[in-house]
């Protein structure tokens, strides 16, 4: 009997000797931009533990030996900043229409790991991958598995158009390599084709689902305005969708084509050049989210002036349309739409996501709203506000640092000096 009581005794002192406390960080912070206040909140004692904040102090609290403390006194500290519209499996190049015949999907694979590390770099530790090759999925689970540094992705594995439609991937092509691509490939016509094109992209492992509404700029297809869908394959989608627990999005440059699928349901409405009143109104009425890519707007216009940038079909229609949506953005602010942070990174170079914030503050948004709509806006149009979006005790630890105080210089959001993904640093100035 002694020597059991003699045995548990042992185990019980072995059992409390290997027991481990998680250690702390803890960032003191010159300022705090949470997202959920309006103001900024000056010398905040930031806690995390594993990957989670346990806590929000005023002032520089005191740190035990076993804490580890980074020092932010001279910058300001925001939530984790969220992009709902890249491609992070490439990026634009006067080559990237032949590219498509040339590189292998390792070699996209490859490249794409090199734009999402640029990505998180730039304080962006979520985003929305609005359509590729696939890559985009695989890519979303090697950074979960912690084998990639990027982003946390939420996927749309390739989007959905119709045939000669703006995500038809075959637009271009000689007629012998055109083929007839179907609901796999991201085409359809009707709505069952609609409803399969859903199922397949929930079977592939997509979170999110992304349509191309009208005609697009950079597809080599002459229309770039137009509605590309009747509206029982836009309800099909919308339903299906929704029944497999999917938010939806829509990439729309003309009018009508935005109204019908504000009128089926959907989730958000990207770039939203071409948009009208009417269209305003609706989307206030649904509740539809207007991811603008301001960004993405100003640099194909830019680049379209460059002989041989982009194919001569394209260059007409940039030329139109790029221009005109930080105009757009201004008058859905004023109307009091609600607006979600989008860039369309990969139609310019990745990283430079941070510069749309200072295109949106140029078009009348105050800076305040324009941080909040890449952090608790996003969060909630992504269904994730429980979790990330804003500094908040037992939320998720995605933090990032900038050097000024972005309410008075929106310029500093693009050059953000620390990131932390779910309490992991992985941008520092003290490293």
């Amino acid at each position: 009997m002694r020597f059991l009581k003699t045995k548990l005794i042992l185990l019980l002192i072995i059992l409390f000797s290997t027991v481990t406390y998680s250690q702390r960080t803890i960032l003191h912070c010159g300022g705090l931009i949470d997202g959920v206040s309006d103001k900024l909140q000056k010398e905040v004692s930031i806690i995390v533990e594993n990957n989670k904040i346990t806590d929000i102090k005023k002032g520089y609290i005191s740190a035990v030996e076993s804490d580890t403390v980074i020092d932010l006194k001279s910058k300001t500290v925001l939530p984790g900043l969220m992009d709902m519209h890249v491609h992070i499996e490439g990026e634009t190049n006067p080559n990237r229409y032949i590219q498509e015949f040339t590189l292998n999907e390792a070699d996209v694979a490859f490249n794409s790991t090199i734009y999402a590390k640029k990505t998180l770099m730039a304080g962006f530790t979520t985003v929305r991958d609005m359509g590729g090759s696939g890559v985009n999925t695989s890519l979303r689970n090697a950074i979960n598995a912690g084998k990639v540094v990027g982003p946390r992705i939420f996927s749309a594995g390739k989007a959905i158009g119709t045939t000669g439609g703006h995500a038809d991937p075959t637009n271009g092509y000689r007629h012998d390599l055109m083929g007839d691509p179907g609901p796999a490939e991201g085409v359809i016509n009707g709505p069952w084709d609609a409803r399969k094109a859903v199922r397949q992209r929930y079977k592939n492992g997509a979170d999110v689902i992304k349509i191309t509404a009208t005609g697009g700029v950079l597809s080599v297809a002459k229309d770039g305005s137009g509605p590309q869908f009747a509206m029982e394959e836009l309800e099909a989608i919308v339903k299906t969708a929704k029944e497999y627990g999917m938010i939806t999005a829509a990439h729309a440059h003309g009018a009508e084509g935005m109204k019908r699928a504000v009128q089926a349901g959907i989730t958000s409405i990207e770039h939203g050049t071409l948009m009208t009143e009417e269209v305003m109104d609706l989307m206030k009425k649904m509740g539809t989210y207007y991811v603008p890519t301001i960004s993405a707007g100003k640099y194909v216009a830019e680049k379209a002036k460059i002989d041989g940038y982009y194919p001569a079909l394209v260059v007409p229609k940039a030329l139109e349309i790029g221009p005109q949506i930080q105009n757009t953005f201004a008058q859905a602010y004023k109307a009091g739409v609600k607006i979600a942070f989008g860039t369309d990174a990969a139609v310019f170079p990745h990283g430079e996501n941070g510069k749309e914030f200072r295109f949106m503050v140029e078009a009348g948004m105050r800076p305040i709203e324009a941080i909040k709509s890449a952090t608790i806006v996003t969060a909630q149009m992504l269904n994730i506000s429980d979790k990330l979006g804003s500094v908040e005790q037992g939320k998720i630890a995605d933090i990032v640092a900038v050097n000024d105080n972005p309410l008075d210089k929106i310029e500093t959001m693009e050059n953000v000096t620390f990131v932390m993904k779910e309490g992991k640093i992985y941008k520092s100035e003290d490293e």
